[in-house]
């Protein structure tokens, strides 16, 4: 394409591209080395990191390329080199236009084939930087596809050795047009016979890309785009793909819309690599940026679109912890690089799972831009596998199940993190040709239960199995792989000799506690046979023993035989790993049969989790018992209240003076009162406090309601409310009080005899004219002298045995 063309849309996919690009997984490549028994092998054992791949990024550098887009280009490479997480894979960035004239070249290798290690990382961050500087003298403004595909085929496919046919080749093509060589005289004499022979030139390279075992993903951006020739180049390379998933194999992408972009690209280089990407948040600096990284993530790289090398990152695990720039912290090991540069990537093996914190800073001036970050991680998980029977005869049908876990030792439970897994197993072996069968966890038979990620199948064994037998799973799902462990059995005798049954409990233990178990024989042999218990596939982190570990099968006799596996107080808290199997010790340990560990660790209970429910409901009692304590004591006090009681002083049934107590003046329920008689006026009541209230009256309600009145110096009586009582020389009436009648404990004592004043001998009844001894009115009720104001006699008393 000639005409300029607006490249946002360009630009933003070349950054995308860069970090999509880094997805590592593993590839299916066109000639593996095949074993003796059949089953497909790579030349070398697949390490315990991601698989490697060696794959070229091509990116059209023609005409309609803004000096804008140079910049957003090399940001792309930067971030492609930065964000691979295997350290064995080779890349190489190869841009491409055209030649027309003496001194051009249709392409331009920037970076060669470059092995993505620490140094290798580094060293593709610096010669990237050369796309930045373009050379019309050198480069034409037309787009040769031929040549590109050609440059890209022969470095991935050159100084290989032996290793080259094991490893995946793939190249990515990036393009905004369509094959334009009508100018590049090599192509032939005239424009229509030049753009003849380029499309049959670019027919012959896809052929050798195919032959090579070379996978094109061609991306298209913009309006412009020749579909089918984008087609032809996505059908006309390799056509192997990294898995059985649909969507894993070549195909082309088309997108018009900055919109589209992040989407396509993420679905293409994710299907091309199987691979998976979480993206992060965006932000200016200073600022936290977040990203999850999932529980089946075992290698993953965190890249950090910065744009400015002066934007400082500093990382921090799910559980809030800083973690190094460089080494092991927590059983992860750590790698930064391009801290320097405008982008930054942390490269993580066995990554703590959940969500990751970059915090970033900025000087001023260097804060205007956003920074993203992503999350680019596979997940190489470990097969556990159990055969059912473990030694199968030949012609006998065999149940294989598989559950997988990550190197961290996390069994997968979660079916989510293995959505479009695909299962199957392989199996070989002498006498017999390779066969494959399918592996699922739909709950069809065999498989027990649907979603409990334990991949179930059956397979018959061939009549003409005669001795060893190896199986090996194969898992793929975009991001996952497994990691393809052989499983080694032997075909078992005809009549078997021995049977066993393995049952392990399913049980949530502490560490310190044991795990039951039971083990059933049966020995058809004539002689005893001695076998052993053993654990295989521990987790990381867990310390079990089995007891006893040596049984004994007598002969010709079913046993029940129970045995424990303990748990050590160092174990790690959470689901364990591993299995149980038995073994005939005198047969080459042959392997009877295995049972899963399905045992949950949780950690000890605390003294608070065994007795929380007596404290509490102790708490609640002696809670109730004080509520209701209080409420007796508010009960008795509000009784006792004299507050509200009016005492009226009277004298020959006139009222002289009235007092009402106020609140506060009959604490613990008593008020002390004096009669006041001052000279020439009228007697007064007067409440009064401290040592003056020992020689005063004293009214007092008891707890139960009574009113007891003690004169100064005199005895205590009740009081009924509204009657008059004598006090000296006057009478007391109270109001306003609930007063209940007196309990005697003794009938009263009979009346001493009073003097009267009057000398009469008659009756006191008359008020100052008894002139005897006789009966009379007052408080005293007792016989004595007629008073001129018919107060009564003073010489008796009423005697009451009142407690207070």
């Amino acid at each position: 394409m000639r005409e300029k063309m607006h490249w946002t849309n360009k630009g933003s996919a070349l950054l995308l591209a860069g970090v999509l690009l880094a997805l590592p997984g593993p590839l299916t490549a066109p000639a593996a080395a095949t074993g003796a028994a059949g089953v497909t092998r790579t030349a070398a054992d697949p390490a315990e990191g991601p698989d490697p791949l060696d794959f070229a990024v091509v990116v059209d550098q023609s005409a309609s390329l803004a000096e804008k887009d140079l910049a957003r280009e090399t940001e792309a490479a930067a971030l492609l080199s930065q964000g691979e997480i295997s350290e064995r894979s080779r890349a190489t960035i190869i841009g491409f236009g055209s030649s027309e004239k003496a001194g051009q070249s249709p392409v331009r290798e920037v970076c060669p084939l470059t092995v993505a290690d620490a140094a290798g990382r580094e060293r593709l961050s610096a010669c990237v930087q050369q796309l930045g500087r373009r050379d019309a003298a050198r480069m034409g403004p037309g787009t040769d596809f031929p040549a590109a595909v050609r440059q890209a085929v022969t470095r991935l496919t050159e100084a290989g050795g032996a290793k080259t046919p094991a490893v995946p080749k793939v190249i990515f093509l990036l393009t905004d047009g369509k094959l334009d060589v009508a100018d590049s005289p090599e192509y032939g004499t005239d424009r229509d016979t030049r753009q003849s022979n380029g499309a049959r030139r670019l027919t012959e390279e896809l052929a050798r890309a195919r032959a090579a075992g070379v996978q094109i993903w061609p991306l298209g951006f913009g309006s412009e785009i020749d579909r089918s020739a984008l087609t032809a180049m996505a059908e006309g390379g390799y056509r192997g793909a990294c898995s059985d998933i649909p969507g894993s194999v070549p195909r082309m992408r088309v997108v018009g819309t900055s919109a589209e972009i992040d989407k396509a690209l993420q679905e293409t280089f994710a299907a091309a690599r199987c691979a998976r990407i979480a993206q992060g948040t965006v932000g200016k600096p200073p600022a936290d940026l977040t990203v999850t990284i999932p529980p089946i993530a075992t290698d993953g790289s965190l890249t950090v679109a910065k744009h400015d090398p002066k934007v400082r990152v500093t990382y921090y695990d799910p559980a809030g912890r800083k973690v190094p720039v460089r080494g092991e912290f927590d059983g992860s090991t750590f790698e930064v690089s391009g801290q320097d540069g405008p982008v930054e990537a942390l490269r993580v093996k066995d990554p703590l799972p959940g969500r990751w914190r970059v915090h970033i800073e900025a000087p001023e001036g260097h804060r205007d831009r956003e920074v993203a970050v992503r999350a680019i991680w596979q997940g190489r998980l470990r097969s556990d596998v159990t055969l059912d029977p473990a030694s199968p005869r030949a012609g006998e049908k065999v149940t294989v199940q598989v559950r997988m876990q990550t190197r961290r030792g996390v069994v997968i439970t979660d079916p989510r993190q293995l959505a479009d897994l695909t299962a199957s197993a392989e199996v070989a072996g002498a006498g017999f040709e390779p066969f494959t069968f399918r592996l699922a966890d739909d709950g069809r038979a065999p498989d027990r239960k649907a979603g409990d990620v334990r991949f179930t199948g059956t397979f018959t064994l061939p009549a003409g199995a005669t001795g060893d037998l190896e199986l090996v799973t194969r898992m793929a799902a975009p991001g996952i792989t497994s990691d393809r462990r052989p499983v080694h059995a032997r075909r078992g005798a005809d009549v078997p000799v021995l049977t066993a049954g393995l049952v392990v409990d399913r049980a949530t233990v502490h560490p310190g506690d044991t795990v039951h178990g039971t083990l059933d024989l049966t020995n058809n042999d004539s002689a005893p046979h001695t076998l052993r218990l053993a654990l295989q596939d521990q987790a990381p982190g867990a310390e079990l023993t089995v007891a006893p570990t040596s049984v004994t099968a007598a002969a010709g006799k079913s046993t029940r035989i129970p045995f424990t596996v303990t748990v050590a107080d160092g174990t790690a808290l959470g689901e364990l790993g591993g299995q149980v199997a038995v073994v005939d010790t005198g047969d080459g340990d042959t392997v009877l049969d295995t049972a899963f560990l399905d045992v949950l660790v949780v950690a000890p209970p605390t003294w608070w989790d065994r007795w929380w429910k007596a404290v509490t409901g102790g708490a609640v009692a002696l809670l109730v018992l004080a509520t209701l304590v209080g409420i007796r004591i508010l009960a008795g006090i509000r009784r006792r209240d004299l507050t509200g009681t009016t005492l009226e002083l009277r004298d020959d049934g006139r009222s002289l003076y009235a007092l009402t107590i106020r609140r506060g003046q009959s604490e613990g329920g008593t008020f002390a009162f004096t009669v006041d008689e001052p000279y020439g006026g009228p007697p007064t009541l007067r409440s009064v406090r401290g040592t003056a209230a020992s020689t005063a009256h004293v009214l007092r309600r008891t707890s139960s309601g009574e009113l007891l009145l003690r004169p100064r110096g005199g005895r205590q009586v009740p009081v009924r409310a509204g009657e008059p009582i004598g006090l000296g020389e006057h009478e007391l009436v109270v109001r306003g009080g609930r007063v209940s009648p007196p309990r005697r404990s003794r009938p009263p004592r009979r009346p001493d005899p009073g003097t009267g004043r009057g000398g009469g001998t008659g009756p006191g009844t008359d008020p100052g004219t008894g002139t005897g001894t006789g009966p009379g009115t007052g408080p005293g009720s007792g016989p004595g002298t007629g008073s001129p104001s018919g107060a009564g006699g003073s010489g008796g008393s009423d005697t009451y045995d009142v407690n207070f």
